[in-house]
């Protein structure tokens, strides 16, 4: 799901009935009574941290938070009124260990306040609880510096942390987000881009057809989606943990929300 900061806000300020915001929130009425069905023990987050955990003296591709508890950040304008976020860090230091094994380089972090791009999408699933119902990793993409990581790479890495969460010796339910995009641009002549068009595609894309989206350029990103559209590539780390055929749950797709679109999906692997 796309994780655009203007969605908390309209939550903490209890907008989230007015005009503006309601169609976007009603698309998620269905997926809190999903998840409220699923319940997952861990849910591992793949985020982009917006230069407060991470900045340009020290910028990891792919950076795992194994601590046991992530407290929220400060991005300018106090602390997002949430819960601490709670860690699973023996499932943590397991998928680490595994995927480093499996050939793909992490960075850990042991110490980390997260952003709205991890919070947004606990909201909009959770709501405003007094403690997240779930543990939490998370897994933090730079797709802030170029070079971000390609498309393929990101699927490969979602197979890689599925085989690690796995071989993990505790049954757990866990689940994989994908955050981030849709199509936007925030600076220069094409500030607020939306092409609802190239969402739309990627959506069908990412159910159907993974093994070819997942070989998209970055210039097709940039081109198509505009220079924040590259996140779109962190989705595909979810999709990677999931079986070649999967079942659609629920779809949801808003323009616009603040300067860009919203898109939400929710797939499952097929069970026999």
């Amino acid at each position: 799901m796309s994780h655009v900061p203007a969605i908390g806000a309209a939550v903490d300020l209890g907008k989230t009935g007015e005009p503006y915001w309601q169609p976007l929130f009603a698309g998620f009425e269905f997926s809190k009574q999903w998840i409220a069905d699923e319940k997952p023990d861990v849910i591992f987050l793949v985020y982009n941290d917006h230069a407060t955990a991470f900045g340009l003296d020290n910028i990891p591709t792919f950076a795992i938070g194994c601590a046991g508890e992530f407290e929220i950040a400060d991005e300018g304008w106090g602390a997002r009124p949430v819960p601490v976020v709670k860690g699973a860090p023996d499932l943590a230091w397991h998928i680490r260990q595994s995927v480093i094994q499996d050939d793909f380089d992490l960075t850990t972090v042991n110490e980390m306040k997260v952003d709205h791009g991890l919070t947004v999408p606990l909201t909009l699933m959770y709501g405003q609880p007094e403690a997240w119902p779930c543990l939490v990793i998370p897994f933090a993409v730079n797709v802030i510096v170029y070079p971000p990581p390609s498309g393929r790479r990101c699927y490969l890495l979602g197979k890689a942390i599925r085989r690690a969460i796995e071989s993990f010796d505790e049954d757990l339910n866990v689940q994989v987000w994908g955050t981030g995009g849709m199509s936007h641009q925030l600076q220069g002549p094409r500030a607020g881009l939306i092409n609802q068009e190239f969402d739309r595609k990627f959506l069908d894309d990412l159910v159907d057809n993974p093994d070819e989206l997942a070989n998209v350029p970055h210039i097709d990103y940039m081109r198509d989606a505009g220079s924040e559209g590259i996140e779109l590539v962190m989705w595909l780390i979810m999709r990677g943990a999931l079986d070649n055929k999967v079942k659609e749950v629920h779809r949801h797709y808003h323009v616009p929300a603040s300067n860009t679109a919203v898109g939400h999906i929710i797939l499952e692997n097929l069970r026999q």
